[in-house]
């Protein structure tokens, strides 16, 4: 509806592509900092501001290049925030989660090649690459992984529950998401592992069988749920299809305690006192993957607040990115109270 790199404010939105994904959060980090350079206000420690390339692709030339080739720009870094959560989600009319980002699931994105015998579109052959790939391809796209409860995902589902007066039954999972309503939806995706064919090539003429078939998989895994993914992928592929990695990066998880989890929380409550932060599991992945490797403790936390009827999920990557003005001076009261106080 508005054109995607426009930046046009219309009805109480910032409209454009990226504009939660992830430029929200950098317009409230640079507002934070301006009104700090403004006010000569001193945070109680240093903050180191980066702003990072290839984010989309893995990071390998930027996060995980700078954590390579530049730690010594992040010596004496413990914490760091960025995106993944912080935003909320309404519980009810009222009542809001903030799920704070402390795990993410790790990334598996693989390139499988069928190989099989090349001959005429008219002739028999069952060593066909495009049947094989595509048989493979539909076993993993139709295979659902067991639940794994990770703690993080058990404190959001414990504390949803609480919310909602339903009990939380660690047996029954399905049937405690049935009780949580929109939160059941919210969750689902960092329940299991998962793996979603994403890209097919094959061929150059309809009457020609190629010799060889590709394809890739968008494959992701909980912390500690990694040899699972490995192991049912290979289960369901089919002997003439083998795999390899396009990128392939870790799972990570932090412990939900500590000063700055304690003021992330009450910046949060500061600003909105129906507001409620818990932990979250990001079901995807950010440049927090590679400063993990300096030891640092990573935390996603945009401090956004949502309209109830704004459908944010559905937002990432999609048609009409959009994010509400009033959320983003939301989220600079809180970034503001955080800076001040962590």
């Amino acid at each position: 509806r508005v054109p995607p790199f426009s930046g046009e404010i219309r009805d109480g939105y910032l409209w454009g592509r990226g504009a939660i994904d992830m430029k929200d959060t950098v317009a409230v980090m640079l507002a934070t900092a301006r009104h700090f350079a403004r006010t000569g206000t001193q945070p109680s420690r240093d903050v180191v501001l980066a702003f990072l390339a290839d984010e989309e692709a893995g990071g390998k030339f930027g996060a995980h290049w700078l954590v390579e080739h530049r730690p010594d720009l992040f010596a004496g870094v413990t914490e760091a925030i960025g995106e993944g959560g912080g935003f909320s989600f309404a519980i009810d009319d009222t009542r809001r989660l903030y799920p704070i980002e402390n795990a993410q699931r790790g990334m598996a994105w693989m390139e499988l090649t069928a190989t099989g015998r090349a001959g005429h579109g008219s002739s028999p052959n069952d060593e066909n690459a495009v049947t094989d790939l595509a048989e493979s391809l539909t076993r993993i796209g139709r295979e659902t992984f067991p639940v794994r409860l990770i703690e993080p995902v058990r404190a959001l589902l414990e504390e949803a529950a609480r919310l909602y007066g339903v009990e939380f039954d660690e047996d029954d999972i399905e049937g405690t998401l049935e009780r949580l309503g929109p939160v059941a939806d919210f969750m689902q995706v960092v329940l299991r592992n998962s793996a979603n064919p994403t890209m097919f090539a094959a061929g150059y003429q309809t009457n020609v069988i190629p010799g060889k078939a590709t394809a890739r998989v968008d494959g992701r895994f909980l912390p500690g749920h990694e040899q699972e993914l490995l192991d049912t992928i290979d289960r369901l592929l089919l002997p003439s299809v083998t795999r390899r990695w396009v990128n392939h990066d870790i799972a990570m998880e932090t412990p939900f305690d500590g000063p700055l989890v304690e003021a992330m929380c009450e910046a949060v409550r500061a600003e909105d006192p129906d507001g409620h932060p818990v932990p979250y599991c990001n079901p995807g992945g950010t440049d927090a993957k590679a400063f993990t490797h300096l030891g640092i403790r990573c935390f996603g936390f945009k401090g956004l607040k949502l309209p109830h009827d704004l459908d944010y999920g559905r937002l990432f990557h999609g048609v009409d990115e959009r994010v509400p003005l009033e959320g983003l001076r939301f989220g600079v009261r809180v970034m503001t109270r955080l800076w001040q106080s962590c």
